[in-house]
């Protein structure tokens, strides 16, 4: 893709508001600059969009990230660790959903000022929704926006056969979150949150349901942590209200549809008006099964020495990505 085609990208992105495919080309105009052999150019493109992405978070940062702690010992096995890139404005949300990210971003950045009220900011969340809808992005966004260690927990490490030793292990994550602050996220938290309930429970499952509530309970770190459930059916009902919010992900609607797919196909002309065909084609497409759709037909496109993408050819990608989702 030429230089010129990313500038007409640019200046289209700049003239919509759209600060997703803004940053999406930029982006890639610091990948072309650096397969061309201009790495200082690529570097400078990239620190500009770094700087510009950090005046548009949520919150202004003015102190340094914290610093990042590798775990140690039993910890190991336990929660990988990393710093975050990812930003809000890195994601396409329906806007009453950035609303309530934003406000626990805001929550904690005023937090002292809520403790002169004997209040305390959101930061025990559960996230709630269909598998690709923007959940883990978002536990990796707040991490970001905040700049702290994201620490994942890893269940290959935390679910053992020996009775007792999974509470145990559980304890000592909720543990590390005092000693080191940082965003927790659980996914898939039905592992250890299941219904005691249930027609297959064992003894032991019960037990660690029984100690994941007591943890969630008795935690007054200052880490935030972020569980994410695509079947919150499974859960414990009692688990609900040891949270501070439950946040409920969706199927994108036909705005982030369009949104979404500009964004990816930013640097290609559309070669269509009416959205009518795509919006019904990718109905019941997640977010993430939308961005797979779209690189495909961008992939099309490059493999023809076409720069345009026409409604035919998104359309059959959409269509492909939903034949082997529903299968």
């Amino acid at each position: 893709m030429s230089t010129a085609r990313h500038v007409i990208a640019l200046l289209k992105s700049y003239l919509e508001n759209e600060e997703q495919q803004f940053f999406s080309v930029a982006l890639q105009m610091a990948a072309h600059e650096a397969r061309q052999g201009h790495t200082k150019v690529a570097q400078e493109i990239q620190s500009l969009i770094d700087k510009a992405k950090e005046r548009k978070s949520v919150i202004e940062h003015k102190a340094s990230p914290t610093p990042l702690v590798q775990p140690k010992g039993e910890l190991v096995n336990l929660v990988s660790v990393c710093y975050s890139e990812t930003r809000f404005i890195d994601m396409v949300l329906p806007i009453s959903l950035k609303k309530r990210l934003e406000r626990i971003i805001i929550e904690q950045a005023k937090q002292h000022r809520l403790a002169e009220y004997n209040l305390k900011p959101r930061r025990k969340i559960l996230l709630v929704g269909p598998p690709g809808s923007g959940k883990s992005m978002t536990a990796a966004a707040l991490a970001g926006e905040l700049k702290l260690p994201l620490f994942t927990v890893a269940y290959t490490g935390l679910i053992t056969k020996y009775m007792g030793d999974t509470a145990n292990q559980l304890k000592l994550i909720f543990d590390a979150m005092t000693v080191t602050r940082g965003v927790y996220f659980f996914d898939e938290f039905d592992v250890i949150g299941s219904q005691r309930a249930a027609v297959n429970d064992v003894g032991e499952i019960r037990r660690v349901l029984n100690s994941c509530l007591q943890f969630l309970e008795n935690d007054d770190s200052q880490s935030l942590i972020i569980a994410a459930t695509n079947h919150p059916d499974l859960l414990d009902k009692a688990l609900f209200r040891r949270f501070d919010d439950v946040i409920e992900y969706e199927l994108p609607n036909q705005e982030v549809v369009r949104k979404l797919l500009l964004a990816r196909l930013s640097l290609f002309n559309i070669e269509w008006q009416n959205w009518q065909h795509i919006i019904e084609a990718a109905d019941g497409l997640s977010q993430a099964e939308l961005v797979r759709a779209a690189d495909e037909a961008a992939k099309v496109a490059v493999i023809s020495d076409r720069d345009s993408i026409s409604e035919e050819n998104i359309v059959s990608a959409i269509l492909e990505r939903k034949s082997m989702t529903f299968k």
